[in-house]
C-alpha cells in the first residue's frame, strides 16, 4: 500500500521538528520543547487512528485539534526567540501543508 501524503508529510516534519527542538536552551527545552514534540506524536497518532474506520470522525477532529496546538507552539516558539525566522517559516509552511492535507482527508469523509 502506498503511504498517504498526509503521513509522509507529518513523519517528515517530526523529523525535522525534534532536532531544532533539542536546541533549545535547556530550560525551555522542558517546557516549550517538550509540548512541541508531544503535540506533534499525537497529531501523528491521531491520524493513525483515523484509519480506523469506526474511530476516524472522532479522531480526525482529535487531529485537528492538535493541529491548532501545534501552530500555537510553534508561534509561542518564534515569540519567545526557540526558533529563529527562518525555522519557523519553514516549520510553518509544512503544517499550512499538513492542514491541507488533513482537510481534504476530512472533506472525503463528509
Amino acid at each position: 500500500m502506498k503511504e498517504s501524503p498526509l503521513f509522509a508529510k507529518t513523519y517528515d516534519f517530526i523529523q525535522w521538528l525534534i532536532p531544532h527542538t533539542l536546541k533549545f536552551p535547556r530550560e525551555q527545552r522542558f517546557v516549550v520543547a517538550e509540548r512541541l514534540q508531544n503535540t506533534v506524536l499525537d497529531f501523528m497518532e491521531s491520524i493513525y487512528q483515523a484509519t480506523d474506520k469506526t474511530q476516524q470522525t472522532a479522531a480526525l477532529k482529535q487531529a485537528d485539534l492538535k493541529l491548532k496546538h501545534l501552530r500555537f507552539y510553534l508561534r509561542l516558539s518564534h515569540d519567545l526567540k526557540l526558533l529563529d525566522t527562518r525555522r519557523f517559516e519553514y516549520a510553518s509552511h509544512a503544517v499550512e501543508e499538513i492542514g491541507r492535507l488533513l482537510g481534504a482527508w476530512v472533506k472525503l469523509t463528509r
